[in-house]
């Protein structure tokens, strides 16, 4: 494979909205993306946030959970608009946008702002699990890489089976805290009063802060710009304007549904321990292990734990698809799918191993707190972006965003931003007024915050000081090289797959010396996007119409050449599509290139040739640069 392709690498099902007929039935054919999306706004670190809320200041703070749901809202219907609109998601769109350095230093904030979620999800799991079967944390956090290869296997059976997956999981954490919430009888009037914006002291704003950061994450801006792609729809103007619109009737029922879990988490704490006079609740474990006391049954500590694992799981699958999309976009680099998700949570495990071993289990609340606060830096490199490329029209063209949707997004983004930086500047002034050796982090951990600082800055106001946004940077390969032949016949019908690198120029002469002019050349490529390999030839998205016309570029080259040309465009797994298309056309030779890839290199980016030599029936010709 072309390390320079981009896009995700796992496999889906085609989802043809096309099909069905009836309002209806087209709407619930696009509902899915934001329920993957929406269990990131009730992972673990929202846990944490909502019972210290409800615990401190009872009911009073509901009124900022409805405002974060507004938000995320507003700001994932812009993110699904710009996967729809212009077939890029949000990675993409900056590396097209940015230059390639800045790019990088995205791609390794938004790295790390996926392992520090990653961390929490670890970090959550490992409680639920000491909660529910007494294991130690490091048993916990150590079991969890068990799961590592869930997402894998989930995608074996296509996007609509993993959708219904996390729906369930999402149930799961539902019912729990529905039947918690009957046994904890918490008050309607106290709850109504909740949704009147009070902030009661500086205490309830940290918190307040703490929720709204914890609600907006980074990393589901950029799954659900990529998500809405699964979705197979037509390209004229009516159905682009219908794709988007249902897009956002499916994001306000799946981001309802998580904010009413985050209210019932928060309720639940008000109800059971503000109400008895416990006011100093602020961990999962603390709430946990009073809510026997205080519910009187020891149902609720059980259901609890059993939510945790459930988010936990949830969260963790759509941080893995959020990990390919910004490696993919940001570098235009695909790895093998079991390397990225082993990468991402050994990124996440290896910390918490480290705190349990040095520091002790009372240190992992502590951890995830600090993932929330890592999640924050990351996040104004998210949001304004995204305002900035919907609302760019020479991107978007008729789907670009209005002044009505705009002007909010700033607002809100002013908002986020604005409450992340004071929670950032709360951390670091007590981590330097605790720090035995404060000087270190005046050195180190201070420039970098000021740096980032600056960089967001830039970000900001690089489109009313740079150059407009230039959409020819985004294609999904490097320029593909001028192809020089070589004359030499032997066998008559040749396929002949091609990726658009240096490497096809080889392939082709070695091609051409065995069949000559008096020989049939079958030309294939592969392409890998995750619309295309959901929704097969009838995808919209850039990889592909790029794909498409490269592909009929070199064969009117060889056409103009004298050569008799056929070219196929497959989609999905290189290793699984090469095959099925070389044994249906009857062809007597696949030529192939090889990349000379090392040990390393052959474990990130697979074994294309290997595989593909094993599944055809015709003899293989592997040219090597």
């Amino acid at each position: 494979m072309n390390p320079t392709n981009k896009s995700l690498s796992e496999v889906h099902d085609s989802v043809d909205t096309t099909l069905q007929k009836g309002t209806w039935k087209r709407l619930l054919a696009f509902l899915g993306p934001a329920y993957l999306v929406s269990v990131g706004y009730m992972d673990p670190g929202n846990w944490a946030t909502d019972i210290a809320g409800g615990s401190q200041f009872g009911y009073t703070l509901i009124w900022v959970l409805v405002l974060s749901n507004l938000m995320a809202l507003l700001l994932q219907s812009l993110s699904a608009r710009l996967g729809l609109a212009s077939g890029l998601d949000l990675a993409q769109a900056s590396r097209a946008h940015y230059p390639r350095k800045i790019n990088f230093v995205l791609w390794i904030m938004a790295e790390i702002a996926i392992a520090a979620c990653d961390l929490a999800e670890v970090i959550g799991m490992a409680i639920g699990l000491q909660l529910l079967f007494g294991l130690s944390l490091l048993a916990g956090v150590l079991i969890s890489i068990f799961d590592t290869f869930l997402l894998l296997v989930l995608q074996k059976f296509g996007i609509r089976k993993m959708e219904a997956f996390i729906i369930g999981l999402i149930s799961v954490i539902g019912l729990a805290f529905i039947t918690e919430l009957f046994y904890a009888k918490p008050s309607v009037s106290g709850i109504f009063s909740g949704l009147k914006p009070i902030i009661p002291n500086d205490a309830a704003l940290y918190i307040a802060i703490g929720i709204i950061g914890a609600t907006v994450m980074p990393h589901n801006l950029y799954l659900h710009s990529s998500l809405v792609q699964t979705r197979k729809i037509g390209r004229s103007s009516k159905s682009i304007w219908e794709a988007i619109r249902f897009n956002v009737i499916d994001s306000f029922i799946a981001l309802n549904i998580a904010l009413l879990v985050n209210a019932a988490i928060l309720i639940l704490a008000a109800a059971a321990f503000y109400n008895h006079g416990l006011h100093e609740v602020t961990s999962i474990k603390g709430a946990h292990d009073l809510l026997s006391g205080v519910l009187g049954t020891k149902v609720a500590p059980t259901l609890f734990a059993i939510a945790l694992i459930a988010a936990g799981q949830s969260s963790t699958l759509t941080g893995t698809l959020s990990g390919q999309i910004v490696m993919e976009g940001y570098l235009n680099l695909r790895i093998q799918p079991w390397m990225r998700r082993l990468i991402t949570r050994l990124l996440a495990i290896i910390p918490a191993v480290i705190t349990i071993l040095i520091f002790g289990e009372e240190k992992m609340e502590g951890l995830l707190i600090l993932t929330q606060v890592i999640l924050s830096l990351q996040l104004g490199f998210a949001v304004i972006p995204l305002i900035h490329f919907v609302s760019n029209k020479k991107l978007m063209g008729e789907f670009v965003a209005t002044k009505r949707l705009i002007i909010p997004a700033w607002i809100a983004a002013a908002i986020i931003v604005a409450l992340n930086g004071k929670l950032i500047y709360a951390t670091l002034s007590d981590w330097i007024a605790k720090s035995e050796n404060p000087i270190l982090l005046w050195l180190t951990i201070v420039p970098l915050a000021i740096v980032i600082t600056l960089l967001l800055l830039w970000i900001t106001f690089r489109p009313i000081i740079g150059k407009a946004f230039v959409k020819k940077n985004s294609q999904p390969h490097d320029i593909p090289h001028q192809l020089q032949l070589i004359e030499k016949d032997k066998y008559s019908r040749i396929a002949v797959c091609v990726d658009f690198s240096s490497s096809d120029s080889e392939a082709l002469s070695r091609a051409i010396q065995q069949g000559g002019k008096d020989a049939t050349y079958l030309l294939i490529h592969i392409t890998e996007s995750a619309g295309a390999r959901v929704m097969n030839s009838e995808t919209g998205d850039y990889e592909t119409e790029f794909d498409q016309i490269e592909l009929d570029k070199y064969s009117e080259k060889l056409r103009s050449e004298g050569y008799s040309i056929e070219a196929t465009l497959g989609f999905g797994n290189p290793k699984e599509t090469i095959p099925q298309i070389v044994n249906a056309a009857h062809v007597d030779l696949l030529v192939m290139g090889a990349h000379g890839h090392s040990m390393l290199k052959d474990l990130l980016l697979g074994t294309t040739v290997e595989k593909v030599r094993h599944n055809v029936k015709v003899p293989v010709l592997i040219v090597r640069k």
